[in-house]
Order: C-alpha cells, then sequence, then structure tokens
C-alpha cells in the first residue's frame, strides 16, 4: 500500500507546528515540505532585536534546521523553493527551485497552504533602493543587519507605527544610538489601540528623542547611485541613512484564490475550525488563513506569530486523522519601546462600536508594583465591559516594566466569558514587588464597576 503523501508550502510556524503533529499522528506518512525563503522554523517575531545587536547570530534565531527536521522527524524540507500554482483537481503542485531556476511538479494526497504574509510594500519612485528594507523574512534581516555593519547609518526613518515600527524604532534609538523619525499616516501610533491610550505611547517615543511625523502621507524617496538619501512625504523631505517600512502585512492567498479556494475577510483563505479550506483535500494555517474573532464570532484575520502556532497544531492533528478545533482568537498582541511596554486584547472602542455593541469603559492611573518598593513604574489599564451584561470586552495595557504580561489576565478572563465582578472577584497573586493589594487590573475593574453604576 502506498504512503499517504502530505506536502506543506511554508516551512515556518504554522507549517512546520503542522508537520510534528501530522508525523505523530502518521508515523510512515511522507511529508515534504517547500519553503521559498533561504530558512524554515525560525522566530520572525525576533527579526528586530536581530537587526538591533540583541541577539546574534541569526541562527539563534532557527528553531530547527532541515536536516534537523529529516534527521529527528522524517520531514523532508525543501528551502528556496516556491510553489507556483496548484492543480487541486490532478493533485499536484508545481514548484520552482530557485537556486537552479528549474521547475517541476509533486503529487499529493493533502495538502497544507501554511503561506504567511507579505509587507506591503508602496509602489512609489525610490522604494526599492538600496537602504530600505522590508523585514518579511529573515533573509531581509540579515540584509538590514549587514547594511548596518558596513555602513554605519546615524540616521533611520521608520514608516509605519505599528507593532515592526515601534520595535525599529527602539532597535535603532534605543539600542543603536541613532537619530530616528518615526512617520504614519494616522492621526496616532499602534492604531489597535484606543486614540487616549496610543497617545501614552507617542509620549514615550518622543520621551526618548524619537522624533514622531503624524499624518503624514509618504510620496516617494529620493536616491543617489541606487541608495537611499532622503524620505519625501507631504510635509517635507526628511534626509536619511536607511529606511524600514513597516506598512502592515497582507495574507499570501493568491495561490488558494487561482485554484479557486475560497476566501475570507482581508482575502485570507477562509477555513473552518480545524483549518479545513473550501476543498476537501486542503487545509490552510496561519498568516494566510482567516480565524474567528471570540467576542463577535465573526471572521477576523491577524498576522501573530501565536495565532500561527495555535492553527499549525490544529491542522495536523485534523490532516493526521485526529479532532481538533481553533473557536477563535482575541488578537492578544503585545510589544515595546525601550522601557515602556504595551499591550492589547480583545476589542477596541472602534471595533466595540463597529460590532454593534452597547459598552462603557474606564482607564486608570496606577503603579505596576507596591509604589513604596523600588522600581515602581507608572501604568494606565483601560478596560471595555457590555453594558447591562456586564461582559468583559477587552482591554489595553501601557506603562512601565512589568506592565504587559498583566494582559494575560484580561484575555483569561474574556476568553472565559467573564463578567467585571468576576475580574474583581479574581483571587490573583501579591507581594510588593509584584503588584499592590489590588493588581492594577482589577483596580481599572473596580473603576469600570463604579462608571457602569
Amino acid at each position: 500500500m502506498a504512503k499517504e503523501r502530505i506536502l506543506i508550502v511554508g516551512g515556518d510556524a504554522a507549517g512546520m507546528s503542522a508537520a510534528g503533529q501530522i508525523r505523530k499522528l502518521l508515523p510512515d506518512a511522507d511529508i515534504v515540505v517547500y519553503e521559498r525563503s533561504g530558512f524554515s522554523s525560525y522566530s520572525a517575531c525576533g527579526i528586530p532585536y536581530y537587526v538591533a545587536g540583541l541577539v546574534e547570530p541569526e541562527t539563534r534565531l532557527v528553531i530547527r534546521t532541515p536536516d534537523e527536521f529529516l534527521e529527528k522527524q522524517n520531514i523532508r524540507v525543501h528551502t528556496k523553493h516556491e510553489v507556483l500554482s496548484l492543480d487541486l483537481g490532478a493533485g499536484t503542485v508545481k514548484i520552482r527551485n530557485l537556486e537552479t531556476g528549474g521547475d517541476f511538479s509533486d503529487g499529493f494526497d493533502k495538502l497544507l497552504l501554511a503561506t504567511g504574509a507579505s509587507p506591503v510594500v508602496p509602489q512609489l519612485n525610490g522604494a526599492r533602493a538600496d537602504g530600505i528594507f522590508s523585514l518579511g523574512v529573515l533573509e531581509t534581516g540579515i540584509a538590514a543587519r549587514k547594511f548596518i555593519d558596513q555602513h554605519r547609518p546615524r540616521h533611520a526613518v521608520v514608516i509605519g507605527g505599528g507593532y515592526i515600527g515601534l520595535e525599529m524604532a527602539e532597535a535603532f534609538a534605543c539600542v543603536r544610538g541613532m537619530k530616528v523619525t518615526l512617520i504614519d499616516k494616522a492621526p496616532q501610533v499602534m492604531s489597535t489601540f484606543d486614540p487616549d491610550m496610543a497617545e501614552h505611547i507617542a509620549a514615550a517615543i518622543r520621551g526618548i528623542g524619537t522624533e514622531l511625523r503624524l499624518g503624514e502621507t509618504l510620496l516617494g524617496f529620493s536616491t543617489e547611485g541606487g541608495r537611499v538619501r532622503s524620505v519625501i512625504i507631504e510635509g517635507g523631505t526628511i534626509p536619511t541613512d536607511m529606511v524600514i517600512m513597516g506598512l502592515g502585512v497582507r495574507p499570501n492567498s493568491q495561490l488558494a484564490e487561482a485554484a479557486g479556494l475560497k476566501l475570507s475577510v482581508r482575502d485570507a483563505i477562509a477555513v473552518d475550525e480545524s483549518m479545513a479550506t473550501s476543498h476537501p483535500a486542503v487545509w490552510a494555517a496561519g498568516d494566510c488563513a482567516s480565524t474567528t474573532h471570540l467576542m463577535t464570532g465573526k471572521p477576523f484575520w491577524v498576522a501573530l506569530g501565536t495565532v500561527a502556532n495555535k492553527m499549525g497544531r490544529v491542522a495536523g492533528i485534523a490532516m493526521g486523522g485526529g479532532e481538533a478545533s481553533l473557536k477563535g482568537v482575541l488578537g492578544t498582541a503585545m510589544s515595546k519601546h525601550c522601557a515602556y511596554e504595551v499591550a492589547r486584547t480583545g476589542l477596541s472602542t472602534r471595533e466595540a462600536e463597529e460590532a454593534g455593541f452597547v459598552f462603557q469603559s474606564a482607564v486608570i492611573k496606577t503603579k505596576t508594583r507596591a509604589g513604596y518598593y523600588p522600581g515602581a513604574e507608572t501604568m494606565h489599564v483601560k478596560l471595555l465591559a457590555e453594558e447591562g451584561t456586564g461582559r468583559l470586552l477587552g482591554g489595553q495595557i501601557v506603562g512601565g516594566q512589568g506592565s504587559a504580561k498583566r494582559v494575560d489576565i484580561i484575555a483569561t478572563a474574556l476568553a472565559a466569558g467573564m463578567t467585571v465582578h468576576d475580574l474583581v472577584d479574581l483571587d490573583l497573586g501579591y507581594a510588593p514587588p509584584f503588584s499592590m493589594a489590588w493588581d492594577p487590573v482589577q483596580i481599572a475593574g473596580r473603576s469600570l464597576l463604579a462608571a457602569m453604576g
């Protein structure tokens, strides 16, 4: 009897999480992975810290190499191989070896699309110049690090005030000691935060000397000898030595769409709770696939390593014949800018309004630990809850060291469907080095209860 042949397109978080689960359930299956980049199973979230010089060499970001996958799990991983098209009727894929340029076909019984997402790169004059980087894969991070080591830039422009923008501005300003200008078209940084919370983040960015230019439209780049020399915005021209573009990412769903698979929100591949697509032999997982928002019950797309790993695990179990499901996610995320931490989960005010919720919110300012204990930092917490039921809808945290991980309390409460009363009644740990007798999240809960009457 022929071995079941399973192909995986994409060899990072979701793809390799799935491959591991499939191997456990199907020890005799033939598992083959095709990865377009030169690396498999690496931490994309660590790229900004490698560029900063906090992590080195780059191989420390690689969790397992293709040779290790073959030796330890009998999973064949082919890097620098790009899948060009899918023929779902024939059960084949067309592949190009990016090193030789040769094309060939491979067949499958089951197929997983874990193609990830790609950075948004504007089609503007000079956008492809030397010294401009979009950190989508580890190779681009290595190229940015090499550029810094060779040219020793003194001024960097970061375009985009989201997570990547915040982390790269930190890398340049706080670690590299460079002059940094951060540009965003929006009127605030961190668009997934409410404006009142984002203003605290903006103040922290400006507080370490970074120039923040909000509400600015990017027009293009001036170059000299093929290298970027300035960034052109509506408000003028900013001379620079290098540019990082953090304008967000889009799901890589082109293969799926061309093959006739159903797409969902933001053009991500539509999947059910087991990561099955609209074709019975195809699953999808990671940044290329949609999921469900736990608070709204509606299709949702978010590009996060945590979500990608969970989706890959579920897809692998399902493809291996087991039972697993991912009910949805909350978009829980965190980052930091130098010593300032930011985190959010669930719905923002705008998202709650768009979903049709009637709700109350409360914001408090407190300390990360007992005020008399050395190192106590200022911390702001915002909570949202539904009117009438008191069900928690979302939360945001910004503040000093010790702030961000508290978002996990809120995320857990949201996933459990807890009310504000439930949150306030939680028996959380306390000691002066870690918190006050009332944890900041619970202080925010008490304030929200007062606002709700």
